[in-house]
């Protein structure tokens, strides 16, 4: 599998389900009268980042990792505060940068060395980087939004953290 199979469609996919939890989520406010804008500084533990930070955060880790890979530059967002309507934006940002980008970018880009500055100097080949560190990360505050929104009551299953994924029809199915 290449690195932007590994990578691109999973970020796509994960960045999408979020927004539509954000949708579930004012549903949820909605429907029990109070604003959706508390749910923005909600989070798990006092010691961990909000719902905001986790959003961004989401999307930072989709967007650099691909930026680390295929070096081509990503769209640079302002952290903070925030509003509904500014992640649902980042989000889009975050999307369309990496629908954007060209898998042949990825192409041989397995075996190069890395040496972001969160390894204070280490170094690190990208394919390791990717499964080591990008991809969980990602992951991190992805479930962690889901889970600061479940722990506040919003209504969502294992589909709705899964999103759409490509299936193939049944080998039997007819053809036209």
């Amino acid at each position: 599998m290449s690195l932007y199979d590994e990578t691109v469609p999973e970020f796509v996919r994960t960045l999408n389900a979020l927004e539509a939890w954000i949708d579930e989520a004012h549903a949820y406010a909605e429907a029990r009268e109070f604003s959706p804008d508390v749910l923005l500084t909600a989070r798990l533990y006092p010691d961990q980042f909000d719902l905001t930070r986790n959003i961004q955060s989401a999307c930072d880790a989709a967007k650099l990792t691909a930026k680390r890979i295929c070096e081509v530059d990503a769209p640079k967002h302002e952290d903070g505060p925030s509003t509904w309507e500014k992640l649902r934006a980042r989000i889009r940002e975050t999307v369309a940068y990496l629908e954007g980008l060209d898998p042949a970018g990825f192409e041989g880009r397995d075996e190069v060395i890395l040496s972001p500055a969160m390894l204070r100097g280490g170094r690190v080949v990208t394919k390791r980087f990717v499964r080591g560190f990008g991809l969980p990360n990602f992951y991190f505050h992805a479930t962690t939004c889901y889970a600061i929104l479940r722990a506040n009551g919003v209504k969502l299953g294992k589909r709705a953290f899964i999103g759409s994924f490509p299936i193939m029809p049944p080998e039997d199915a007819p053809t036209e």
